[in-house]
Order: C-alpha cells, then sequence, then structure tokens
C-alpha cells in the first residue's frame, strides 16, 4: 500500500499516525529526497530506505505517537561507518534529513438537538477541524436554509469541520454509528429524548464524555430514572451535567454555547494522549 493510501485508511480508521518524508539528500543514502514511509501504533507502509536510518526514523515516529506530539520535527542522520546507533551502521557515506508530521486522530462531537443553543454551539464548532454530527428528530432542524450548506451556502458555508447531518426520528439510534471516542452533547427540545440518549450512550462504553443540559431538577430526576433501569452510581456519573465552563452565568444561547464549545475543546486537548496512545 503507498502512503498516500496508507495515510487516507488510517485517518478514517481513526489510528494515529505519522508521515516520514527524505526532505534533504546531501551525497549517497539509499533513497533519493521526497521517499516516504508512514508509522502507526503497530504498522509501517512504505520505505526510506530501511537498515538505520528506518529504524531510527521509526523509532522516533512511534515515541512521537506516544507522547502525542502535535508537532514536525527534523531527525538528522548521518550515513558513515563512524555513526553508530542502536540499530548499526549505514555507510553509503551520506546525510539524510527527514521530517517527521504526524497525522492525528480527527476528534469527534455529536450534537443531539439543533434548537437555539444547539446552532449556535454548531456556529462555534464548525470552524474547528473535527468531524461534527447534528441530529435532531425534527427534519425543519437539519434543513439546508437553516443550517446551510457546507462549500455553499449559509452557516456551514465556510464550515472547517466535517459536517454530518442525521435527522433521526429515535435519536438516541444515531448513537451506534458515532466514531469511538465521540463527545456526545444532549440538548434536544424533549426531555424523554434527552433521557433516552443519556440511557442509550451509558450502555455505549466506546463514546468519550457524555454532557447533558438542564437545570438540577431535571439532573435529579434523570439521575433517578437512570438508577432505576439499572445503572450503577458510577456509570450515571458518566454524564456531565450541567455542562460548559464555569463562571459564565448567563442563560443567553450564544454565550451557553460559548461555554459549552470551550469545555469540549479542553475535553479534546486530555483526549489526545489517549487516543495517540492507542494500539
Amino acid at each position: 500500500m503507498d502512503w498516500l493510501k496508507a495515510t487516507q485508511e488510517l485517518r478514517a480508521g481513526r489510528t494515529p499516525a505519522v508521515i516520514v518524508t527524505m526532505a534533504i539528500v546531501r551525497g549517497h543514502a539509499p533513497r533519493n529526497g521526497g521517499a516516504k514511509m508512514v508509522v502507526s501504533p503497530d504498522a509501517v507502509f512504505g520505505t526510506v530506505g530501511g537498515g538505520n536510518l528506518e529504524a531510527t526514523a521509526i523509532d522516533r515516529a512511534r515515541r512521537m505517537l506516544a507522547t502525542s506530539a502535535g508537532e514536525p520535527e527534523l531527525l538528522t542522520l548521518t550515513l558513515s561507518d563512524k555513526s553508530m546507533t542502536a540499530y548499526g551502521v549505514q555507510c553509503c557515506g551520506g546525510e539524510v534529513t527527514m521530517l517527521l508530521e504526524p497525522v492525528p486522530v480527527v476528534p469527534s462531537v455529536a450534537v443531539f438537538g439543533i434548537g437555539h443553543v444547539g446552532i449556535e454551539l454548531v456556529r462555534i464548532l464548525s470552524r474547528h477541524p473535527i468531524e461534527l454530527h447534528l441530529i435532531d428528530s425534527r427534519m425543519a432542524m437539519l434543513a439546508p436554509e437553516r443550517v446551510g450548506v457546507p462549500g455553499e451556502s449559509g452557516l456551514l458555508s465556510d464550515a472547517v469541520a466535517t459536517v454530518v447531518l442525521h435527522t433521526l426520528p429515535v435519536p438516541e439510534v444515531g448513537l451506534a454509528g458515532l466514531p469511538t471516542g465521540t463527545h456526545v452533547l444532549v440538548m434536544t427540545h424533549d426531555h424523554a429524548e434527552d433521557l433516552a440518549i443519556c440511557e442509550t450512550a451509558l450502555r455505549t462504553a466506546r463514546l468519550g464524555s457524555i454532557g447533558l443540559i438542564g437545570s438540577t431538577s431535571k439532573w435529579a430526576r434523570f439521575r433517578k430514572e437512570l438508577r432505576e433501569v439499572g445503572h450503577a452510581d458510577d456509570d450515571v456519573a458518566r454524564i456531565i451535567t450541567p455542562i460548559g465552563i464555569p463562571g459564565i452565568a448567563s442563560k443567553d444561547p450564544a454565550a451557553i454555547a460559548v461555554s459549552v464549545a470551550a469545555r469540549i475543546l479542553q475535553l479534546i486537548e486530555v483526549q489526545a494522549p489517549a487516543a495517540s496512545a492507542r494500539p
């Protein structure tokens, strides 16, 4: 498999990787400038020349994956019998500089309920490089004239995120198709829908965080009902409510959306090391 196809498949499979490019070649080397290799946690695609050169690059790439490195790195190696490494000697006589570029897992966020707060939240989150799932039981909430069309017109015309729209009469069924690690935000127009989504989310262990919008009394009722259908206290505690960062008291939809978006971005940063270390 060539490096480009490998990168695409790893990205689609939500597996982190590092692209290794032979950036500069001085003198003799096993490969010419521009040669590429892709390193994932448990596989290698392509080659930059084999031997010590390649083994050293793979080791550096795997360390980048283990630490969730977000910035590219340069690795320079002298191919000389006087340059000994853990992987032996390569005496081609030249020197190479390789560029190691992380390809992180794209974060995923699902917003259930695109009402007043939801639509404001979409304005913010769509400007970030994430996979954004918008889910509502009401067709009008996701109509093109309301949310726009990525690349064409309306709210999503300049979206950076990959936006996926789901109109589902039973919204909780949408949880099954979400990527592993998706952060779920529950804010529909119907408390019965909210409860059903929360209950199903608790049975879906591969999700990231679960956030619920609502009052203290709403949460007290939800907590009681979730326990009654068999969820243990530790499971119920997976649901975060209230959502958003502390210190913002405004109930204006746009203010709530800013608070919630800020908290989601914090959670995405916390989640990144675990995703990159995934076997």
